[in-house]
């Protein structure tokens, strides 16, 4: 595949992110608290998490590891990242969340892991085959856009993590329901989980600066930002004593 046809591809993915982001301001995906049993076979949530997860940690090892030019440039820190994300994201965080006998549809399992090899797939293809030697050469190192860049990419995965940490520690051993989350971005915003991967593919996007890594940017902003929404009218629903201040994923913005 050449760099015409891949950018062809990423315009229309990118179309779709667009289209996909108003519509799920009036549809809520059904999985995690949103959970619907009309949605369809439902299936273990943590063997749920893992096959949606795995494709994008598989396709970013593959073409890393047998890509033509992975290794003939500094390209390997981006999949280095990238991987380091999903290997958290598929196996970790799925041992992490209490077992509960809540099941996700497998359609959302499916849409799941469609979105990941269509994103890995772009990216991993585009920085093992397509990508010039010459923008990840040693220099790039030095640049503005990368030492930004990981620090958005650290700070976001920080954020990430110790939010994930208080939702998965609010319930203590033998209980069931929901609290309201407190302390750290908590206080600012409904979901500082969903803001810290927002953050943290902003920072790949600036780092790789490259149509793909801008188009899985554009994916996750299209799926987290009403995501998001939903989870904090969720809360505002549930909890009549909930923080009427609190944002929804940007703090004192929205």
């Amino acid at each position: 595949m050449n760099l015409q046809t891949l950018n062809l591809i990423a315009y229309v993915w990118l179309g779709i992110a667009i289209l996909v982001h108003f519509t799920m301001f009036f549809i809520t995906a059904p999985f995690g608290r949103h959970t619907s049993e009309k949605w369809g076979p439902m299936i273990n949530n943590k063997i749920g998490w893992v096959l949606m997860e795995f494709p994008s940690l598989g396709i970013m090892l593959y073409f890393l590891l047998f890509g033509t030019y992975s290794f003939n440039s500094f390209v390997w820190i981006l999949f280095g990242l990238w991987i380091f994300h999903y290997t958290n994201r598929t196996f970790i965080y799925p041992m992490r969340i209490k077992a509960t006998p809540k099941k996700m549809p497998l359609f959302i399992v499916i849409n799941g892991i469609f979105f990941n090899l269509m994103n890995a797939g772009l990216n991993g293809y585009y920085l093992s085959e397509l990508a010039p030697k010459n923008d990840y050469a040693l220099n790039w190192l030095n640049t503005p856009q990368f030492i930004l860049g990981l620090i958005l990419f650290i700070t976001g995965l920080a954020i990430n993590w110790k939010a994930d940490t208080i939702l998965i520690n609010l319930r203590k051993p033998g209980e069931t329901g929901y609290k309201i989350p407190q302390g750290f971005l908590f206080k600012y915003i409904s979901s500082p989980n969903l803001f810290g991967e927002i953050i943290e593919w902003s920072g790949f996007a600036l780092m790789a600066w490259n149509l793909p890594a801008f188009t899985f940017l554009a994916w996750t902003f299209a799926n987290l930002v009403p995501r998001a929404k939903n989870h904090h009218d969720w809360y505002l629903n549930t909890f009549s004593n909930y923080p009427k201040e609190r944002k929804i994923v940007f703090p004192f913005i929205f």
